[in-house]
């Protein structure tokens, strides 16, 4: 049963604010609280669906290491963003893992009762497909991103995907991104002194500040501003 502290923000994810009532009702009834720690795993590539999360505090990294310990970040998933649907669609592994970055509370709709829900409304299914094609827009426009733009553009790009959740949030309540320069680095595949290079620049232009792990936002028409100029470069 979820805390209804945390209803504010449930009901600022853009998915869950469009599920039919009785979807949200069920949600709220049949999903239960997880406390993790620093570096705990909800899931690990190759497991099994276990059921649908949501980051309700903290922040968790969704990614891969491969057998040489290599890390691909591919996003950072913060308050409130739903993440783990891939696998109930195609039936497949889980394709990624998803780690708490620091101390996080996830909510977590097991498979059991959400298989259950599907069988009894499969028009339900609409919803899950929105979840999943949400995620599938932003990697298309970040492969666009990869092909056409500056780093300077994606990278301002990548932050506004970020403070947006990828598009789960109804509006952007926070303006600061808690993650270091190696993970956004990761992100952008570039080095971790490009990206440094870059926020220096922007931190110049009064766009941003960065701190350890920290990145504020002071200037959001700005950055959108530079995300979508003409490249130069």
């Amino acid at each position: 049963m979820l805390d209804e502290q945390y209803l504010p923000h449930l009901n600022n994810n853009l998915w869950y604010s469009q599920l039919e009532p009785s979807f949200q009702q069920f949600i709220l009834e049949h999903s239960h609280m997880l406390e993790v720690l620093k570096d705990q795993s909800i899931f690990l590539s190759g497991d099994t669906f276990n059921g649908l999360y949501a980051v309700l505090e903290g922040a968790v990294r969704l990614g891969y290491i491969d057998i040489q310990g290599k890390e691909a970040v591919a996003a950072i998933a913060e308050p409130i963003m739903w993440f783990g649907e891939i696998s109930l669609v195609d039936q497949q592994p889980r394709s990624h893992d998803a780690i708490a970055v620091q101390k996080s509370v996830i909510l977590h709709l097991p498979s059991a009762n959400l298989q259950l829900l599907l069988q009894q409304h499969p028009q339900f299914w609409f919803h899950i497909a929105q979840l999943t094609s949400q995620k599938l827009r932003f990697a298309f426009l970040e492969l666009v991103s990869f092909q056409t733009q500056n780093i300077k553009q994606r990278l301002a790009q990548r932050l506004l995907f970020i403070l947006n959740g990828y598009g789960n949030h109804l509006s952007i309540e926070q303006n600061s991104i808690h993650l270091s320069q190696e993970q956004l680095a990761q992100m952008l595949v570039c080095s971790r002194q490009t990206v440094n290079q870059e926020l220096q620049e922007l931190e110049k232009q009064g766009v941003l500040k960065v701190a350890f792990r920290k990145i504020e936002i002071l200037d959001f028409n700005l950055l959108h501003q530079i995300a979508h100029a003409f490249p130069q470069n």
